[in-house]
């Protein structure tokens, strides 16, 4: 279990430190030049707030790999799993409200569940 639990928290990883890393280092006018369509909600948010979104989801990236690597505050790990679940909880709000469609919904529906499985096997909630 603890070897899924790592590629798991590779992956979720892996796709917070490149979106994280976007919408930090970019400006909005950046960010919709590259990705078009797929992150139009970047509207309704000042330049501030879509950078602000991009280091937490830095931070959650890193949270989810160095904590439990290094063995300082391996507790850590799963929160920040909690994080991701609750940024994904916004996101799918956000991507609903603006009847953006069923795709970016199950996207956060997905990373959701693979923040999910972190936080109960980390937690060691399976039993």
């Amino acid at each position: 279990m603890n070897i899924v639990l790592w590629i798991v928290q590779g992956l979720l990883a892996a796709v917070f430190l490149m979106a994280g890393g976007m919408k930090a280092a970019q400006s909005k006018a950046q960010i919709k030049e590259k990705a078009g369509d797929a992150l139009a909600w970047t509207d309704d948010f000042s330049e501030l707030q879509v950078t602000g979104i991009g280091i937490l989801e830095l931070l959650a990236a890193f949270g989810l790999i160095l904590p439990m690597l290094t063995g300082i505050l391996p507790f850590l790990t799963p929160l920040a799993a909690v994080g991701l679940i609750l940024t994904m909880i916004g996101a799918a709000f956000i991507h609903i409200r603006r009847a953006d469609g069923f795709q970016p919904v199950m996207i956060n529906v997905v990373l959701l569940a693979l923040a999910l499985f972190v936080v109960i096997g980390r937690f060691n909630l399976f039993g």
